[in-house]
């Protein structure tokens, strides 16, 4: 469980995060929504220990992270957390295993043999095989998208967190990402925490959704709450995502 209590950050002179509580739940998956340049991002950077706030407290597991210094959010990371960047950040110049295996390889005792067990699981686990040898300038962006997931747990991590998973992919890529994730979510039972602007990933996947608006979460509930909010931030937001998907129909 996450829990996040008047989170504020300021950046550049400008406050991106004005107060920002919320609970996740372990075990499922949270979907933390709203415009570009909401804060969303910032906000799980947070959660992960790159960006530390103004003031405000995260606690994860029972842990207040405000009490940790860098090498105890190292050891926070290393035994707990996961994430999937946006672009997916693969190393440009390691082949498909190298990528997968390198957090095995440079932060654990793991024999060979061990490592390249459980790179082949997880690389099977998201539907790769065969792949193992392939330069990252040789996929596609969902395959890429797959490679960078399969990284992602590949320490079996209690808590993943997935920034614009979907970003950046055609609407049958974006489609078949989105049931991996869910269906990689069930399998391992672990805390996803995603964010993103696309509804329809946030609401397909998700059991719990927040919504992020100028700086502060307005909302949150499941699909079915969240739709039927009176909030009028909300309503305006998921107005907006229908327009925009009827005109590029």
């Amino acid at each position: 469980m996450i829990e996040i209590v008047d989170l504020v950050k300021t950046l550049d002179g400008l406050q991106v995060l004005k107060g920002v509580n919320l609970l996740i739940e372990g075990g499922q998956t949270t979907a933390i929504i709203g415009s570009s340049g909401a804060g969303k991002s910032v906000l799980l950077k947070h959660i992960i220990g790159l960006l530390r706030p103004n003031s405000g407290r995260i606690i994860i597991d029972g842990i207040d992270t405000a009490n940790l210094d860098a090498r105890g959010w190292m050891e926070l990371r290393k035994e707990k957390l996961g994430m999937l960047f946006q672009e997916g950040a693969l190393f440009d110049s390691m082949n498909v295993y190298e990528n997968v295996a390198f957090f095995l390889a440079e932060h654990t005792k793991l024999s060979w043999k061990e490592i390249e067990h459980k790179v082949e699981e997880k690389l099977e686990m998201v539907n790769l095989r065969g792949v193992e040898t392939k330069m990252p300038s040789d996929l596609s962006g969902g395959m890429k998208k797959r490679v960078a997931l399969a990284r992602a747990i590949i320490a079996d991590p209690e808590i993943l967190l997935l920034d614009e998973p979907t970003a950046g992919l055609d609407p049958v890529i974006c489609a078949s990402i989105m049931h991996l994730i869910k269906q990689t979510q069930e399998r391992l039972g672990i805390t996803f925490v995603m964010v993103t602007h696309n509804i329809l990933a946030g609401f397909s996947i998700a059991q719990k959704i927040a919504m992020l608006h100028d700086g502060k979460i307005v909302a949150s509930g499941t699909a079915e709450e969240m739709r039927d909010s009176k909030n009028p931030v909300v309503q305006s937001f998921l107005r907006g995502v229908a327009f925009e998907s009827h005109l590029s129909e």
